[in-house]
């Protein structure tokens, strides 16, 4: 009775767009409690659809419903839902995060007077992106919501282009942030709508049913499908912000915390994880695929963690932290994908079954992540809150003053760092076990890249406790002497409730979230969730495996070194970096320079193509409209001066006109022979 009401889940918050943008003004907080009760509503009812399906007879087979929206030639577009156990688990978790982070912008935005009417409405939009891709029944329903979100992103990034507070030239442009942010993904788009052309053609539909049908995809040419997954994971790239598209992320914290607290966590950037575990049966057809998004994962986990070494400003650092860690989730799906592959070309149950946990662990950090994170970047634009700036050397000594801040700050970064029993420590240890997996059971690129994710979680543990250290710990810096203090509690309890969910949502796995995100392959199709429930046997898996234990010795002694160097100061983190001359650290300080390379590559090459696009614009396209119009009217000038009004003029035509056709007349008679 629940199910069959999917479609409220994404219109609720539309609803809300809607009403704030036409009265929001004239209600308190200028629309915030009106976005609040749409994303508590959707919650609510992610939650009764969630429960009847995971409780219900049908269950794991998908549940959707769709009417036709259109139809060109043979090609029917439909539009409807689609229920299974990765549908519940991201509509549950973005729709109770979206509520937290709302209820929090009602103390950090509480300042900005009538222009929270605009963000209120936008943020429910931002929302409705999120949970209507989450329950699209097809690519293009999924494709359109995908584009409302960067949109969304665009306008929230650039919220603030009218200020900007913390003084850092590099971000104090809200407008072109936005418009990096904007652009960059859309290179991504333009790489999905290329491979959605090609699947278009391939299954003359874009209904996932039809597509993760076995026997329509034993059908499609494999080159083909393969090229177009390869497209369709170009606009993960981009949306996820995965190397050489990551840049754009560390750029939009010049948005409002709560911002990106929205997209780190509950949105935006989760749209890409989710792409590729939507379409996984897609992906698994081929493993070569499988290792490209793996690799690109990988070193994407990697190459942002080096960057928040060394980083002074709060949310950039957690903003390199999401990048890190959205590619530990894409290595999980990549690995995993890569050994279900194997296993359906071989024929081999065992590798299929290793593959599925590959899935059930990018999946399990996915939904980890987003409280971690959420919790993480609401503390941060707590500290901002009181002290007025982002930059962490002017910090110190905030744990006096900022209790509750500093208190669910560390369980975040303990989290995050995968220390052990918390969160973050079960999904990522998933992940770094199922790459050792597929090194053992594939290609040696997988070991390189095992060693990658053993190194990247040293490098968080050390960087987040760097943060956590230079923040809280130590002597008081300029902006903690004037700081007022703790934030309201409208910030401080969704920063409680996010903090408990830090602590022990890594237990879910005990309790059955393993078979509601399991891939399933079987001979009639491929279906997600189902499986048999693991339950305490990850417990002991975990607990046996001797790299468990070597990464949680590596964890232990990041947060070591960040202590010695951040808290107690008995190491001295110049003689590393030669205060800050090392050539590494200067890498490090300019992001690997693709900045840079981006600007390069920008004007060399994109506004080459402007001028030549613009020259074809201006001189081709537009000077022969000009042209023609010229022409008709110059013609329509010269025939109105032979409108003299005088019957002489007239006849002198005619007589003229006449005389033209005899003579044309005789000459062609004399050529044809006729006289």
């Amino acid at each position: 009775m629940f199910i069959e009401y999917t479609w409220l889940v994404p219109l609720i918050p539309m609803l809300c767009f809607l009403i704030i943008g036409l009265v929001g003004r004239k209600t308190p907080e200028k629309g915030g409690y009106i976005a609040i009760a749409g994303a508590l509503i959707a919650f609510i009812i992610a939650a009764l659809i969630s429960y009847e399906y995971l409780t219900g007879d049908v269950y794991p087979d998908p549940v959707s419903s769709e009417i036709a929206w259109f139809s060109i030639g043979d090609i029917t577009i439909h539009l409807g839902y689609y229920v299974d156990g990765l549908t519940c688990l991201m509509m549950l978790f973005s729709s109770f995060i979206s509520t937290l982070i709302f209820i929090y912008s009602i103390g950090y935005m509480h300042a900005e007077g009538g222009r929270k009417t605009r963000y209120y409405a936008e943020v429910s939009l931002f929302l409705t992106g999120m949970l209507g891709l989450i329950v699209s029944s097809n690519f293009l329903e999924m494709f359109i919501f995908w584009e409302v979100m960067g949109l969304c992103s665009y306008l929230l990034i650039g919220f603030w282009s009218f200020r900007h507070n913390d003084g850092d030239a590099a971000s104090a442009n809200a407008a072109s942030a936005a418009k990096k942010a904007f652009l960059v993904t859309r290179m991504g788009d333009v790489c999905l709508m290329a491979g959605l052309f090609i699947l278009l053609g391939e299954f003359h539909s874009l209904d996932y049913a039809t597509l993760f049908d076995p026997a329509n995809i034993a059908n499609a040419d494999s080159n083909m499908l393969m090229l177009g997954m390869l497209l369709v994971f170009g606009g993960v790239i981009g949306k996820s912000a995965q190397f050489p598209l990551h840049d754009w992320l560390p750029d939009a914290m010049a948005g409002p915390t709560t911002v990106s607290s929205l997209i780190h966590a509950a949105t935006m950037v989760k749209a890409g994880v989710y792409l590729v575990a939507r379409a996984y049966p897609l992906f698994v057809q081929n493993a070569d695929v499988m290792l490209f998004v793996a690799i690109i994962g990988g070193v994407t986990a990697f190459f942002a963690a080096t960057m928040a070494l060394n980083n002074y400003n709060i949310k950039k650092v957690l903003a390199f932290s999401t990048i890190s860690q959205l590619g530990y989730m894409i290595l999980a799906l990549g690995a995993g994908g890569y050994l279900v592959a194997l296993g359906m070309q071989n024929g081999d149950s065992a590798l299929i079954a290793a593959g599925v946990a590959g899935y059930t662990a990018g999946c399990f950090h996915m939904m980890n992540h987003a409280f971690f994170k959420a919790l993480l970047f609401m503390c941060s634009g707590s500290v901002i809150h009181s002290c007025g700036t982002e930059d962490m050397r002017q910090m110190g000594g905030l744990g006096k003053k900022m209790k509750i801040t500093s208190i669910t700050m560390l369980l975040g970064s303990l989290s995050i760092a995968g220390f052990p029993l918390f969160s973050g420590f079960w999904s990522k240890d998933l992940v770094i076990e199922i790459v050792m997996e597929a090194g053992h059971d594939g290609t040696v690129w997988f070991m390189v890249l095992w060693a990658l994710a053993v190194i990247t979680a040293f490098m968080t543990a050390f960087y987040m406790f760097r943060m956590w250290f230079m923040t809280f710990a130590g002597e008081e810096g300029h902006a903690t002497q004037h700081a007022h203090g703790e934030s309201p509690k409208t910030m401080t309890v969704p920063l409680m409730i996010l903090s408990v969910f830090a602590v022990v949502s890594g237990f879910f796995i005990m309790f059955g979230l393993d078979s509601m995100v399991c891939f399933d392959v079987t001979s009639a199709g491929f279906v997600v969730g189902g499986g048999h429930s693991e339950g305490f046997e990850y417990f002991v898996e975990l607990f046996t495996n001797p790299y468990t234990w070597l990464t949680i010795v590596l964890a232990l002694l990041g947060i070591g070194i960040a202590y010695l160097m951040y808290a107690k100061g008995t190491v001295d983190p110049g003689k590393f970096n030669k205060n800050g001359e090392s050539r590494l650290y200067k890498i490090l300080q300019n992001r690997w320079y693709f900045p840079e390379f981006y600007n390069q590559v920008s004007w060399k090459l994109g506004y080459g193509i402007a001028k030549g696009i613009n020259y074809v614009d201006r001189q081709v396209i537009d000077g022969t409209v000009n042209g023609l119009s010229a022409s008709v009217v110059g013609g329509g000038d010269s025939m109105s001066r032979m409108q003299t009004g005088n019957v002489h003029d007239y006849s002198s035509v005619v007589l003229l006109g006449v005389a033209i056709l005899a003579v044309l007349f005789v000459v062609i008679a004399m050529i044809t022979g006729v006289m």
